[in-house]
């Protein structure tokens, strides 16, 4: 008997450390692991192979995943992808999933939630609908995130663009930093 062919897993990660820890939880877990930290990177691996799954982490240092998602989604319409982000919002994790990936997790995420949303081809119509409205800290994070996205990170505009003193969203941004 054949042992079976590993999986086949890209991770598109620009943060190394966490990158080569995903990586070896899941080549211990059977994967065959390729990792990019950049688009352009990811575009020179995928010459070599279509992966089978892949973990894209949606704030990249050199711009959004979501292009990511896009080629993957584009080269394997059947491949597993699964989207991490320290930054969650409803309007990312919608574009995220039109553009072709399977699940939105928020980071930080293990290998076990990972793997696990990597086997949920549908989605759950049993999932509870709560009364529960989003809490202003949470509307506040979201507008601060996608200010943040939209002047590529540049803290002294962001806080120009909310009408806030840079010192006083600087110090928002070390209670909760963003990934």
């Amino acid at each position: 008997m054949e042992p079976a062919e590993p999986k086949r897993l890209v991770i598109v990660e620009d943060d190394a450390t966490f990158a080569r820890t995903l990586c070896r939880s899941f080549e211990r877990r059977g994967y065959r692991v390729q990792v990019a930290a950049s688009a352009e990177e990811l575009d020179r691996l995928l010459t070599s192979g279509r992966p089978d799954y892949a973990v894209v982490d949606l704030k990249l240092e050199t711009g959004s995943g979501l292009p990511c998602v896009r080629a993957l989604h584009d080269l394997n319409p059947a491949m597993r992808i699964v989207v991490l982000t320290g930054y969650a919002s409803i309007g990312t994790a919608v574009e995220a999933i039109k553009l072709g990936a399977s699940h939105y997790l928020p980071k930080p995420s293990n290998t076990d939630d990972i793997e696990a949303a990597f086997g949920r081809a549908e989605g759950d119509e049993a999932a509870p609908i709560t009364n529960q409205p989003t809490s202003i800290k949470t509307l506040e994070w979201e507008r601060i995130n996608e200010t943040l996205a939209d002047t590529g990170f540049n803290i002294s505009e962001t806080a120009r663009r909310l009408g806030m003193h840079r010192r006083t969203l600087a110090r928002k941004l070390e209670k909760r930093p963003v990934r």
